[in-house]
């Protein structure tokens, strides 16, 4: 199986989501804190498994840029500072397929923590 690539990416600053279609047809709307709370690097994820930070506060967290990075990811500067993470497409359209599951998670993740989106 082969990764879906990206037909469109566009960044709705007000509306804080990003924009995906893949070549395979699906599409998703994708919130920066998701994105966000969810990045791929080493600072959320850990540098291996059961690393994984949760990180809270985020709920107004915005993507003020988004940078190719070769043909096979983007480079996401948000607002709060971060821009450490590489969204690889297949990372990008696991997102968005697992977007429920994930905020779910995620959410209660934050409950149990006693913690909030902020």
């Amino acid at each position: 199986m082969t990764t879906p690539k990206p037909t469109a990416l566009t960044l709705h600053r007000a509306s804080r989501i990003l924009e995906v279609a893949f070549d395979d047809g699906s599409a998703f709307r994708l919130p920066a804190e998701y994105l966000r709370v969810e990045s791929p690097s080493a600072e959320v994820q850990g540098h291996g498994p059961g690393q994984k930070v949760l990180v809270a506060g985020k709920r107004t967290v915005g993507i003020v840029g988004v940078e190719p990075v070769g043909n096979y990811a983007v480079l996401l500067r948000f607002d709060d500072g971060h821009a450490s993470g590489l969204y690889g497409w297949a990372y990008l359209h696991e997102l968005g397929r697992e977007q429920a599951e994930r905020w779910a998670a995620y959410e209660a993740a934050l409950a149990e923590a006693g913690l909030s989106r902020g």
